[in-house]
């Protein structure tokens, strides 16, 4: 399924800034059906519906979740983007999914879904 490994075995999406180009997240998120790619600070965004699913930011891609979704996410294995604010660490609602995942066309449709259930409930909150 992956055309370009890097990173380990666990969270093997990880890859070099060129290899993330539009078409290849596209291929990635096939089964979730037609998605768009845009820029989005310093990384992509990747939308369905017109709502954003997941990201690419430093060669990793992530997909979204929530309250709802994060025990889901956790004993899939999934690991949360945190990252070290001026005073402490801030976790963003995204997810690294691990390489059985990954690896499986049909799993990652299906958290992919997930992940777009997540932006529908964000929506109706917003």
């Amino acid at each position: 399924m992956l055309r370009h490994g890097f990173g380990n075995d666990k969270f093997p999406l990880r890859l070099h800034y060129g290899c993330m180009d539009d078409d290849y997240l596209r291929e990635i998120f096939d089964g979730l059906g037609h998605v768009s790619v845009r820029r989005l600070f310093g990384g992509k965004g990747i939308y369905h519906n017109g709502l954003i699913v997941g990201i690419a930011l430093r060669g990793e891609v992530m997909l979204k979740g929530d309250e709802q979704s994060a025990a889901e996410y956790e004993a899939a294995g999934a690991e949360r983007w945190t990252y070290q604010g001026k005073r402490r660490p801030v976790q963003m609602p995204y997810w690294r999914l691990p390489a059985a995942i990954l690896d499986e066309p049909d799993e990652l449709a299906r958290w992919s879904r997930k992940a777009y259930e997540v932006a529908l409930r964000s929506e109706r909150k917003g």
